[in-house]
């Protein structure tokens, strides 16, 4: 399990965006909005690099874009102002997609892209504290208008409650080490700082593990941010609900980075893709059949061609399916 790779921070003014499997999302979408008036989602706009892309190469459709994070939006607005025309750009988690495209009108979609995890400006803006690299505050909140920030989960969770959170999303081994660790030093005084509970972390991991596989606060700052942005919780909800969105012949895409994500996204394609037929029946009922084709063979990792180029490509899975069947 791997979460998207940290590359040394840099002020929002510098932040480069290099959108990850940018050609194969293009190529899985372009069925299905290709040559005709169509709707797409970019459930997490982010920066805007797929979108913009998506807008450049299908001249007739009209895109909505989420995004939890004012800032990003923003940021996408002004990126994709030369397609204003054809934009909606809505501040929402991606679980509030069918509520956000009843509002605005639109009964189904011909497509629709998560790019799940947290984001290139996110992760290159130290001051918001989703980096171990770097010492910043321990805030980590997507949208920093609201919610609990991760410096309120260090600091008043229980200890068991917290190793719970570490062990479930980072998958840490030595999770209960962990918290203990943070729970001592909190009764001194509050941790309030990445590089203090980045060192910490690092102290409670035995000398033997530290040596391999990479950053030792790694899972422990994946698992800090799943808790504080509800992210797994948001990914149940939103998968199923954008596949009941889909047209027939739709496509959905979605780029993954640690494995949490990738299996809720796998089962609920799974559930779709296969015949619901009970075994012992000799012939297929009808209205049982697949509602989705894979797109994909399992999921997809980056080409070491593309790691090379953008790093944080490193750990994506990609996984596509298109409708081939609308519910009776």
């Amino acid at each position: 399990m791997d979460d998207r790779d940290e590359t040394p921070p840099r002020t929002a003014a510098g932040a480069a965006h290099v959108p990850v499997l940018l050609d194969r999302v293009l190529a899985l979408l372009a069925p299905a909005l290709a040559g005709r008036p169509a709707l797409a989602v970019d459930a997490t706009i982010g920066l805007g690099g797929h979108a913009e892309a998506l807008l450049a190469a299908h001249p007739q459709l009209t895109l909505v874009g989420l995004d939890r994070d004012p800032a990003a939006l923003q940021r996408s607005r002004d990126r994709l102002a030369p397609y204003a025309e054809r934009l909606h750009l809505v501040h929402a988690v991606y679980d509030r997609m069918p509520e956000v495209l009843d509002e605005l009108g639109f009964d189904g979609v011909d497509g629709v892209l998560f790019d799940l995890g947290v984001s290139s400006m996110q992760l290159d803006v130290a001051e918001r504290g989703f980096a171990y690299a770097q010492d910043a505050p321990l805030d980590m909140r997507m949208d920093q208008s609201a919610g609990l920030s991760a410096e309120q989960v260090v600091n008043e969770y229980p200890v068991p409650e917290l190793a719970r959170v570490l062990r479930e999303y980072g998958e840490e081994r030595f999770a209960l080490r962990i918290a203990q660790a943070i729970d001592r030093e909190r009764r001194v005084a509050p941790l309030r700082s990445t590089a203090h509970l980045a060192e910490l972390v690092r102290q409670a991991i035995p000398a033997a593990t530290r040596r391999h596989g990479g950053h030792p606060a790694k899972r422990t700052f994946q698992a800090l941010r799943i808790e504080v942005n509800g992210e797994l919780a948001a990914v149940r909800a939103a998968i199923p609900a954008a596949l009941d969105a889909l047209r027939l012949g739709g496509r959905i895409v979605v780029l993954a980075y640690h494995s949490l994500e990738d299996r809720i996204v796998k089962q609920a394609f799974a559930e779709l893709a296969k015949d619901t037929t009970p075994p012992d029946l000799p012939m297929p009922l009808p209205g049982r059949g697949p509602q989705l084709r894979l797109l994909t063979r399992g999921a997809e990792p980056a080409s070491d061609a593309e790691i090379a180029a953008n790093p944080r490509a490193a750990s994506v899975r990609l996984r596509a399916a298109e409708r081939i069947k609308v519910p009776a």
